[in-house]
């Protein structure tokens, strides 16, 4: 069950002493799981210092460095004191956790694509390794999914919509990704757990920490159908950075991102711009032109060339291979006047509604000769949509 501590990186990891170590997941040795574990406490999501002063090098000689406290690392020295990845490994078992490295069976790969998407407010990098609690696969969950974002305080229009939508994700076999907060995201989670369908909520805190506080129980309903997913290791808070660090996962991590409700600036807006950073899908859900909160997903239609999102089949094209997945325009149903010809079009719009008509006005109005309009009058009967009465003419009423 997941603790609702908030404690910092530095109090989670202290206590020193070698402590146990717990078995971890295959794929990789121990040395180097060890070694991003630690770094997952040690350095920040997305440091952009990291990533220039440690560029290339691997997980494990960067590890050591730091432990033989290099000149030029005293950035990183404050929390290096107290971190203990045999500890953290530990905690995360005891949480129901594990911790998911490159090399791994249940890495996802696409999350890679952050080496080469660039920066975005001040974040950056792939991280050293995901913190993951819950029974599924995290590669294949991924396989088929979609991030679902938006504004905390949303609508009710908006948090319909992000519940239907996501449930209807998740009918049609596609995980629902989002940050596990309040309002879109929560809907988001919950649409996709009525189904029932995989969701994954991605935190900016570690996975046995509760935030918001409120949302334990749904946590707990994710976890148990899906993954609650973290780069920072057990026992971490959540602060502003870390939620910007976050989006880039969410981004990475899925096929396209859908953004139902935000405001022009937002942390929803912030995983659109990864997501297209990264090449994937971008799409906004359309709202009242009115409302605030739509304010930012009419921007990304209008100015960032997002896709305009209404339906579900809507997003599944969006994030198909070329020429599959495709949806035809919404059309209206078609009746039987839409199959008249030209000349049964035009008698037919001649025929008064109720008081009858002979042929003769019927054929002015209509702009036929006579005989024409005797003929069409003549169809139009025998299709029953008109009414032949003694004095003429008629539409016949609409079947009840």
């Amino acid at each position: 069950m997941i603790t609702n501590t908030t404690l910092t990186c530095a109090e989670a990891g202290s206590g020193g002493g070698d402590g146990g170590s717990p078995v971890v997941a295959g794929g990789n040795g121990d040395e180097e799981r060890l070694a991003r574990a630690g770094l997952s406490r040690v350095i920040e999501p997305g440091d952009l210092a990291a990533l220039k002063v440690f560029d290339g090098l691997p997980a494990v000689e960067i590890w050591d460095r730091l432990q033989q406290n290099a000149p030029g690392l005293e950035r990183w020295s404050t929390r290096l004191a107290d971190a203990n990845p045999h500890r953290d490994l530990e905690r995360a078992a005891t949480a129901g956790a594990r911790f998911v490295i490159p090399g791994d069976d249940e890495w996802p790969d696409q999350v890679e694509i952050l080496e080469e998407a660039g920066q975005l407010t001040r974040r950056a990098g792939v991280p050293f390794g995901l913190w993951v609690r819950g029974q599924a696969n995290l590669r294949q969950s991924l396989t088929r999914a979609v991030s679902v974002v938006g504004a905390r305080a949303c609508s009710s229009y908006g948090e319909h919509v992000a519940t239907e939508l996501s449930a209807g994700l998740a009918e049609a076999g596609v995980t629902v990704v989002s940050g596990g907060a309040f309002g879109i995201d929560a809907a988001a989670h919950r649409g996709a757990l009525a189904v029932p369908g995989t969701t994954i909520a991605v935190l900016a805190c570690g996975v046995d920490v509760s935030y918001p506080k409120r949302n334990s129980a749904l946590f707990s309903r994710v976890a148990e159908a899906g993954l609650v997913v973290a780069e920072l290791p057990p026992g971490c808070s959540p602060t502003k950075l870390r939620f910007l660090a976050r989006n880039r996962l969410i981004a990475a991590a899925t096929q396209g991102t859908v953004v139902i409700e935000a405001a022009i600036r937002s942390g929803a807006l912030n995983t659109a711009g990864w997501a297209e950073q990264c090449g994937r899908a971008v799409l906004a859900v359309p709202g009242p032109v009115t409302s605030r909160m739509s304010a930012g997903s009419h921007l990304l239609v209008r100015e960032r060339n997002a896709v305009l999102a209404t339906n579900v089949a809507d997003i599944i094209e969006a994030i198909s291979p070329y020429g599959s997945g495709l949806t035809q325009p919404p059309r209206a149903p078609q009746s039987l006047t839409d199959t008249l010809d030209a000349d049964l079009q035009r008698t037919l719009d001649a025929v008064p509604v109720h008081h009858p008509a002979p042929a003769t006005r019927i054929a002015v109005t209509a702009g036929l000769d006579l005989p024409t309009t005797q003929q069409s009058l003549e169809a139009l009967t025998a299709l029953t949509l008109i009414t032949q009465t003694p004095t003429g003419y008629h539409l016949s009423p609409p079947p009840t």
